[in-house]
């Protein structure tokens, strides 16, 4: 079973924090591996999702935002491959130079993926604290008030 537990200090408010960064519409933008985000289906607070690669690879994900606590909690549906799971949570911590971000991942690869637990943790990891710092400069600097043109 793979963990991954990584955070960011955002110099900004928590609810625009939480807002901008579940603003899944927008991920190609926060996210370097991302090239299209489309929604699916919203619920409430629910949101079924898909994502594409920059591969072309495209899955399904489901995402509960709770607003309430600052948290969102998702789970890759389909295709699950090359996990056998992958489970994410999202917290949103109010702290004195503004908001600490922290994402959570918990997974298992299929064998048949080629790639180890302990590889992907890795991957991971360098792909959020790219992603993390991506995101801080943008909300830090303004430039997530609008979409990009």
């Amino acid at each position: 079973m793979g963990r991954t537990e990584n955070s960011i200090i955002i110099r900004a408010k928590r609810e625009p924090v939480f807002d901008i960064t579940n603003d899944i519409e927008r991920w190609p933008e926060f996210f370097d591996e991302y090239t299209a985000a489309r929604i699916l289906h919203r619920s409430n607070d629910r949101i079924t999702f898909q994502l594409t690669n920059k591969e072309g690879k495209t899955w399904k994900s489901s995402r509960a935002l709770d607003k309430v606590s600052y948290q969102c909690t998702a789970e890759r549906e389909e295709p699950k491959f090359p996990f056998l799971y992958m489970h994410i949570k999202w917290t949103y911590e109010e702290v004195a130079e503004g908001t600490k971000m922290t994402w959570i991942q918990d997974f298992e690869m299929d064998p048949k993926s080629g790639y180890t637990d302990e590889q992907a943790v890795d991957h991971i990891n360098r792909h959020s604290s790219v992603n993390m710092e991506n995101i801080k400069k943008l909300i830090e600097t303004g430039a997530q008030s609008g979409r990009a043109q």
